[in-house]
């Protein structure tokens, strides 16, 4: 969903050469092809090919398979996008990498022989050293050269590590690129009548962090939490694979007369779903950002948010993990869900994140001839 818009917006400079690489984290078909065909995004140059496995040996395994992507390629720049395990570790090797053949950028008075480093989505912080995305974050952020930013307080972020303001880049939200361009597509699915709901008449549910499917009781806990919710208003839960093999490890069971689990779904039908709920419940940080622009009420299932915004300008309330947490959330949910949201989405939510970081990336090699 963060590649497919750069993708797209990278076309129009024919003058850099990209290339796609896909790291293979999401192993799982669902979660990887559909995608693919969904955005429209093109086979990749590259497949890494990175098995499931401990973030440990997913960082070491990806750090040894892009290693030797660099060495074919040597490529001046490296684009990374958000925080998961590969980010990081595509970081790494970038950083550890030596081309044969110095270059000049714009962003240094003299040769370079390292490719540069760009992140898209930086500067976004829980605070929460527990959670493992917080580290691929901070880290990343720590050795890129460019850093592209979602929402001011990414920028705040940055700015008191010492990161230069030079080499942040406020552009807005690839996620909500992808989301406007499909909006189209999305609202001529049929996922509402295949599962027989009624717009405005359901809640949907997304649960997948470690921190709330790997510890049995935290799982059951927020099982019996859900099942309290959907007494009162269905609830639908696309239940992603990892999420799958620990509730059944944890015999948490679902009761489908109130909760329909379903296989993940492909990115029209989720998104069509999305948005004709009468409120989202999720551990991620994507929906956080899509149910803002989309006007619906998102409760959080977490402590904390890196999306800070989502709860300022948008829908998201941070509800914790507690039953009392989350009931809370849901009754002040549903009461303002009964008049939808106005939807005002911060600023550069509009579509077109994609074309500013294109526009800056090429400026980094603008002391080229281009004719």
């Amino acid at each position: 969903m963060k590649v497919a818009p750069l993708l797209r917006a990278f076309l129009k400079y024919p003058a850099l050469d990209v290339k796609l690489i896909h790291t293979g984290q999401h192993y799982d078909d669902a979660l990887s092809k559909a995608f693919f065909d969904d955005l429209g995004i093109r086979a990749p140059d590259a497949q890494l090919a990175i098995a499931t496995g401990t973030p440990t040996a997913q960082t070491a395994e990806t750090l040894r398979a892009f290693e030797a992507v660099l060495a074919r390629e040597n490529p001046e720049a490296v684009l990374v996008v958000g925080d998961v395990t590969s980010t990081l570790a595509c970081a790494l090797a970038t950083a550890k990498h030596v081309l044969p053949t110095p270059f000049y950028t714009t962003l240094a008075s003299a040769s370079r022989t390292r490719p540069l480093l760009l992140h898209v989505e930086a500067g976004l912080r829980s605070h929460d050293l527990d959670m493992p995305e917080e580290t691929n974050r901070r880290l990343t952020d720590a050795l890129a050269d460019a850093l592209f930013v979602t929402e001011p307080a990414g920028l705040a972020n940055l700015a008191r590590e010492g990161v230069p303001a030079e080499r942040t880049h406020y552009v807005g939200n690839v996620m909500i690129d992808s989301l406007l361009a499909a909006r189209a597509r999305a609202d001529a699915s049929a996922v509402l009548e295949r599962l027989a709901l009624t717009p405005n008449a359901y809640g949907l549910v997304t649960l997948h962090r470690p921190s709330n499917v790997d510890d049995a009781s935290t799982f059951a806990s927020l099982a019996h939490t859900l099942d309290g919710i959907a007494r009162s208003l269905p609830l639908v839960f696309p239940m992603h694979p990892r999420t799958r093999a620990r509730a059944e490890a944890a015999g948490v069971a679902f009761d489908p007369a109130r909760i329909t689990v379903t296989e993940p779904l492909g990115y029209f039908d989720f998104l069509k779903l999305m948005a004709n709920a009468r409120v989202v419940l999720t551990d991620s940080g994507g929906v956080q950002e899509e149910t803002t622009v989309l006007g619906i009420r998102c409760i959080t299932l977490r402590e904390n948010t890196e999306r800070p915004v989502t709860v300022d300008e948008g829908t998201n309330l941070l509800a914790g993990t507690s039953r009392e947490g989350v009931e809370r959330a849901f009754a002040a949910s549903m009461v303002a869900s009964a008049s939808r949201h106005t939807v005002t989405a911060p600023r550069f939510w509009d579509g077109h994140a994609a074309e500013r970081i294109c526009d800056v990336v090429s400026g980094l090699f603008s002391h080229r001839d281009r004719s």
